[in-house]
């Protein structure tokens, strides 16, 4: 038996790639309490709570028969689709493949930073609270908002990070790779490429707005209002750009 195969007959190929993904690095194996804290988070950035996909990862979890059918449960319910499951003894590997998701095996060099703990990391080497006014010289004046209460983060938002600033502005001094978040209660200011997701507004305010050198974004939001990057017009696309609710709708405006 042959086979070769006609191209014209293939009904797909297989291709290597990569994809921005969310990990979800669990603590716990208590399936409520995830869920409440799942609730709190979706209060405050529910454009993010919109059929995301996540990695489960349960590295540090000393759980042999992890309740994951209830804790996919609670994901989903809060609008979460977990695809896979990082790590974990066998029966929990079992438990995921008949439950559908994928498995990878344990992470041991170059683990994701847990999603919070960059926002409470203060001895992190590349950013600084925010105590003075910004001076970027070579940026937009309208990007020179107050930042009062808010944030400086100086460097590159790798994928799989998330920045918060819970009282004020967000400044990125870099980019904001594919797979990264930045949110702010007030606005998102980014000096580089916006390639990940930015969420200005997360308690409401309908005041802020994301100002980008660079616009690629997989997601914009202000006060839960928000746009995907297939809903963006292509030609804003790579400009400068500000983002702000006009009429109580999402705009995106060129900047200078």
């Amino acid at each position: 038996m042959s086979l070769k195969v006609d191209r014209d007959s293939m009904a797909f190929t297989f291709k290597g790639g990569m994809l921005p993904m969310t990990v979800m690095e669990l603590t716990s194996a208590d399936p409520e309490r995830i869920r409440e804290q799942l609730a709190g988070k979706l209060s405050q950035s529910p454009a993010f709570f919109q059929h995301t996909p996540v990695v489960l990862n349960v590295e540090k979890l000393d759980e042999p028969h992890l309740a994951l059918e209830r804790i996919c449960a609670v994901c989903r319910a809060h609008k979460l689709l977990p695809v896979a499951v990082r790590g974990g003894p066998d029966p929990v590997k079992q438990s995921a493949w008949a439950l559908g998701l994928g498995w990878f095996p344990p992470q041991e060099a170059s683990r994701p930073r847990p999603l919070e703990s960059v926002a409470d990391d203060a001895e992190s080497p590349v950013e600084a609270e925010v105590d003075e006014p910004v001076v970027v010289d070579d940026a937009p004046d309208t990007v020179a908002a107050s930042t009062a209460g808010g944030r400086i983060y100086r460097g590159t938002v790798r994928s799989g990070q998330q920045v918060t600033a819970p009282e004020g502005d967000l400044v990125v001094v870099g980019a904001v790779n594919a797979g990264a978040e930045v949110l702010a209660a007030g606005s998102v200011h980014v000096y580089g490429a916006l390639r990940g997701r930015a969420l200005a507004g997360i308690h409401g305010d309908v005041k802020a707005g994301i100002f980008c050198r660079e616009l690629h974004a997989e997601l914009l939001s202000v006060a839960g209002n928000y746009k995907r990057l297939e809903d963006i017009d292509p030609r804003l696309l790579g400009t400068t750009v500000q983002v702000q609710l006009f009429d109580g709708q999402l705009g995106i405006k060129p900047l200078g």
